[in-house]
């Protein structure tokens, strides 16, 4: 098939966007102000900042008298020019209500239970994958079946998150307890839809093994690739529907839940098929090299 002929191209492309979504997990500062009088107009202090040359600057409005700043993480002079320019060389005065720094724009403690909770999830996937495909050992090891799982989870983790950290940056949002539910449930859509795959690859070699008959591993892949392509598009489908819904019609609570899950549906369904079934080949071949 070939998603596994072209693997390589389908590589590449989840590397590049692993390295945008992480180069997106960099540091930055919100402030947010309050001006005494009339509020300048949004596009005068817009243009103004972007003239500085730090950056992209996401201004937005809140309240009647207000403005949040995204910024990248500012030194004390470049926080003074931004600050003049907010206040209009000081002819609109302001009162700054809020200046943090917000690193990789998670608390610190969300983000250790979060790493604690994927972690232990991953774990334990692992451990399942190693147990359910205990028997196959020709031309694979059971194991290597755990490390392609494991690479794409993390690929379906690192992704979304990066991309959504975008999002917020743009739009509006934080990264809270829903955000890695979000997550946590991409995690055990993306491994069913991977092990799927697998499970069909078992089958095969099981079947070829019993009928003795001489099959390149690549073939086997593929063949097992084309036959649940089908079913993972339409599942997928089917869920990414119920999200956009959920998106447009769900309330403000879940509309970032929602988005993060369209997101993992979107990258768990293209890994399963295109990143984890690819990834086996990849480790055939290495095996051989030995």
């Amino acid at each position: 098939m070939f998603v596994v002929q072209y693997r390589k191209i389908f590589f590449v492309l989840s590397i590049i966007l692993m390295a945008v979504s992480i180069a997106a997990m960099r540091g930055g500062t919100i402030s947010q102000v309050s001006y005494k009088g009339e509020r300048p107009l949004q596009a005068e202090v817009q243009e103004d900042l972007t003239k500085l040359g730090f950056g992209n600057i996401v201004l937005q409005p809140t309240g009647e008298k207000g403005y949040v700043l995204r910024t990248r993480e500012l030194t004390p002079a470049e926080k003074e020019t931004v600050l003049n320019v907010l206040s209009r060389n000081n002819t609109s005065p302001l009162n700054i209500e809020k200046y943090d720094s917000i690193g990789p724009v998670v608390g610190n403690e969300l983000k250790r239970k979060a790493l604690t909770a994927i972690a232990l999830v991953i774990v334990c996937i692992v451990l399942f994958v190693s147990y359910a495909f205990r028997k196959v050992s020709e031309p694979v090891s059971s194991w290597k079946f755990g490390i392609a799982t494991v690479i794409a989870l993390l690929h379906d983790v690192i992704i979304p998150t990066g991309f959504f950290i975008i999002y917020i940056h743009y739009f509006g949002g934080e990264i809270d307890v829903l955000f890695v539910s979000a997550i946590l449930a991409i995690l055990g859509y993306s491994v069913h839809d991977t092990i799927v795959v697998f499970d069909r690859v078992r089958e095969h070699l099981r079947l070829n093994r019993e009928e003795r008959k001489r099959e390149h591993f690549e073939t086997t892949v593929g063949k097992s690739v084309s036959e649940t392509f089908g079913r993972s598009i339409n599942t997928s489908l089917t869920i990414f529907l119920v999200l956009v819904a959920l998106y447009i019609f769900g309330g403000e609570t879940t509309k970032h839940f929602a988005l993060v899950l369209l997101m993992g549906i979107i990258i768990g369904t293209y890994s399963s098929i295109f990143v984890a079934s690819p990834l086996l080949v990849t480790l055939e071949k290495l095996q051989k090299r030995k």
